[in-house]
């Protein structure tokens, strides 16, 4: 009766066991409803939710609360990650409904998918009460609860949609300061990000304040995005004895990690880091890079160089109960038995005192103090400190090895692989490296060859050699812009042309010319309650504000007017709404590509691959950069090559300088 033993998704497969009738979200499954009228149990969830693994193990695996939900409901069990339009939509419903949203996230529907009740985590005895209740009601006087669905669906409907004005002109770039001045009342000018806990990364808020500081000569805004920075690495956020960051900080020192480790945070974290080291070569931000790294290739890589998209919160502890963090934690006593006459000076530096303090007698590492201050104090050159740093660092994770793991969600989606994929490319921009530039390429080569279809569509998942579920706008706008990023690091044409052919078919399938907006689910594919289009910027980029981004770099490069004023469109609507900048930080982005400051350099010529890779590791924001090696059909480039010598042109407006033969010369023209 429970047929979630014929999905991939591990979270799904989570719930395989349980008594409770579960069923995925298929047609199967919502005709039943509709034949049987009764009304539909939504959860939602994902393998490495904490609360989740709760309420199944409090509820889901309760006789008591299973004979409720399998005698009056039809339950589905959701994968927010395979299904984020599902996700989506009934999130704003819980919204609505409490004011706040989060997972597992539990609504009740109507047999036709309308929303009628909802909420996120509940405690056995109320999710037990509120369900009869609602049975009851829609048993007794079923006109009542369709009569609120209606006026729930009317607010779904309106919410988040961008008004369309077409009268006046875009404003000047000038006028992102004032958004700026205001957003920065709330920065932590302690710990860095916001003064508020939980904390979350938001990796795409600091690589705008980091442009803008650079474009607008901000020392302040630079030393702000630097201590968020510094203070992210330093925290029990990053996993400094084996790399990877954790979901959010539940505190607002960056201390206690939601011990999560997911995929779009490392990749995005990846980009953000490698374009610090970029602007301030500090060699913190190196071994941030190196150390993600180090944790995406042994924990979250397959041998076919696709990503899997997350370890969980939960482990084992020592008596085999799953505990949060039970895998990252440390006691002190186990500390002093590994690390001996060194303690005292680990102790310094990673905070084994009360600062350092977690619960339980556990501590979570977090360090304070820079290197350069703790190598003077401990007596020790820079490079005697770091040396002991690295061996302190490797005692431990020869013994963490020995604990049991988090569970491995090892499905593939594809907009996070592409997130990674972008992560790689720019890591090697920044140091050079070809292992993150073999990483980025197995990737590539993995999503064009088996979740790009024939007919020019990407699917959204794969796992066990098949991919399924059709791409959502997400999937689309992240790897056309992963390409893109992959075409600049290696000048290979390919890639940039596949870029375009996503994103023509995402024009065509997506984008709906009243709204002027891309619909977040294809216009072929299944129609939900209410349609959902991405704007705001959360932990990932909306998907919205990637494909204006992708569509105004492509226009320039291919000499594109209808990909500009789509992009452009897309941006005017935006910027009357943006009254909190921290969630358009990449509709600022592209606003910032629009200042007098802004350039398109080509480089081409016999050399343009070396040539290109020394441009790349300057911190350069405000330039657009392509190039060829061979003679080229892209408009940007066309009637550009010459095999006897390098030419790089800096154009701007859509003009152009003369070529320059000085690479040297070139970056002395380009920088601020």
């Amino acid at each position: 009766m429970n047929e979630l033993h014929f999905e991939t998704s591990p979270y799904l497969l989570q719930h395989a066991n349980n008594p409770i009738h579960w069923k995925a979200w298929n047609e199967h499954a919502l005709a039943k409803a509709k034949d049987e009228n009764k009304l539909i149990i939504l959860s939602v969830g994902y393998s490495a939710c904490h609360w989740c693994h709760v309420m199944e193990h409090e509820s889901f695996e309760d006789k008591e609360v299973a004979k409720v939900m399998n005698d009056h409901f039809v339950s589905i069990k959701v994968d927010r990650e395979e299904r984020p339009d599902v996700d989506a939509i009934y999130m704003k419903a819980v919204q609505i409904m409490t004011g706040q949203g989060g997972w597992p996230m539990n609504v009740v529907l109507l047999p036709d998918g309308r929303p009628v009740w909802g909420g996120t985590y509940f405690r056995k005895e109320n999710w037990i009460a509120s369900l009869e209740q609602l049975h009851q009601l829609y048993t007794n006087d079923p006109d009542r609860v369709t009569e609120y669905a209606g006026k729930l669906l009317e607010g779904l409907n309106v919410i988040g949609l961008v008004n369309v004005n077409d009268s006046g002109s875009l404003p000047e770039p000038n006028n992102i300061r004032p958004l700026v001045e205001k957003w920065s009342k709330s920065f932590d000018w302690d710990f860095g990000g916001y003064a508020r806990a939980p904390k979350f990364m938001m990796p795409n808020n600091y690589l705008f304040l980091q442009r803008y500081g650079y474009q607008a000569k901000s020392q302040d805004l630079l030393e702000f995005t630097d201590l968020t920075l510094t203070r992210m690495a330093y925290g029990g956020l990053f996993d400094t004895v084996d790399g990877g960051f954790s979901r959010y900080s539940v505190d607002i020192k960056w201390h206690v990690p939601h011990f999560e480790k997911m995929l779009y945070d490392n990749g995005q974290l990846m980009t953000l880091y490698a374009e610090a080291y970029k602007r301030t070569k500090n060699p913190l931000y190196k071994e941030v890079i190196e150390k993600t790294h180090h944790f995406i290739k042994k924990e979250l890589t397959d041998a076919n160089g696709a990503f899997y998209s997350a370890l969980d919160a939960d482990s084992p502890d020592i008596l085999g109960h799953k505990e949060e963090g039970a895998f990252y934690v440390w006691e002190k006593d186990e500390l002093k038995d590994i690390l001996r006459e060194d303690f005292d000076a680990f102790a310094k530096v990673f905070n084994i005192n009360e600062f350092g303090f977690w619960e339980n007698g556990k501590f979570v590492l977090i360090q304070i103090e820079s290197a350069e201050k703790l190598a003077q104090e401990l007596n020790l050159s820079i490079e005697e400190f770091r040396e002991k740093k690295k061996s302190w660092e490797q005692l431990l994770y020869s013994e963490r090895e020995k604990r049991v793991k988090p569970g491995l969600d090892d499905k593939t989606l594809t907009s996070w692989n592409a997130i990674m994929l972008k992560g790689y490319a720019d890591a090697y921009k920044a140091l050079g490296k070809e292992e993150y530039l073999d990483a980025a390429r197995k990737n590539a080569l993995f999503i064009a060859e088996h979740l790009w279809h024939a007919d020019g569509h990407l699917w959204r998942t794969y796992k066990e050699g098949k991919a399924k579920i059709k791409g959502f706008l997400e999937d689309y706008a992240h790897t056309a812009q992963a390409f893109i990023t992959y075409y600049e690091a290696t000048l290979d044409e390919k890639w940039l042309l596949y870029a375009k052919q996503i994103t023509d078919y995402t024009l065509e399938n997506f984008y709906d010319e009243q709204k002027q907006f891309f619909a977040y689910t294809s216009f072929k594919e299944e129609k939900l309650v209410a349609p959902h289009y991405e704007t705001e910027d959360n932990v990932i980029p909306a998907s919205n504000s990637v494909m204006a981004n992708v569509l105004y770099k492509l226009s320039l490069l291919f000499d594109n007017g209808y990909y500009e004023k789509v992009a452009l469109q897309m941006l005017y609507h935006i910027i009357p709404n943006m009254d909190y900048p921290s969630a358009f930080s990449n509709w600022l982005n592209l606003w910032m590509d629009l200042s007098a400051d802004n350039k398109e350099l080509a480089v081409c010529g016999s050399d343009a691959v070396q040539d290109i890779k020394n441009i790349n590791s300057e911190y350069l924001p405000h330039v657009i950069t392509a190039g060829c090696f061979a003679s080229s059909e892209i408009p940007f480039l066309k009637n550009r090559f010459d095999k006897e010598k390098s030419l790089f042109y800096i154009c701007k407006n859509k003009t152009c300088d003369l070529p320059q033969t000085s690479a040297n010369e070139t970056l002395n023209n380009l920088k601020l």
